[in-house]
């Protein structure tokens, strides 16, 4: 259950980052960060790795979008 869970908030995640690709939307990236990591916090709780493994993609596209973006630094 714990792993569906963590499957759609990866999902959810991973959509919402498609819009945060376009320009001058970059700061959608700090909004998508925190479902990825409860994502992961509930994939990381389960016995399967598949939503885990999502929701770690969806945090590499968001954190290299920041860097890429001029977001963190």
């Amino acid at each position: 259950m714990l792993n569906i869970l963590s499957i759609l908030l990866g999902l959810f995640s991973l959509f919402l980052a498609f819009f945060a690709f376009l320009p001058f939307l970059g700061w959608g990236n700090w909004l998508i960060l925190p479902f990825a990591l409860v994502g992961l916090a509930l994939g990381a709780m389960s016995s399967r790795n598949a939503g885990r493994n999502l929701n770690l993609v969806v945090i590499v596209i968001g954190v290299v979008r920041l860097l890429l973006g001029g977001g963190i630094f």
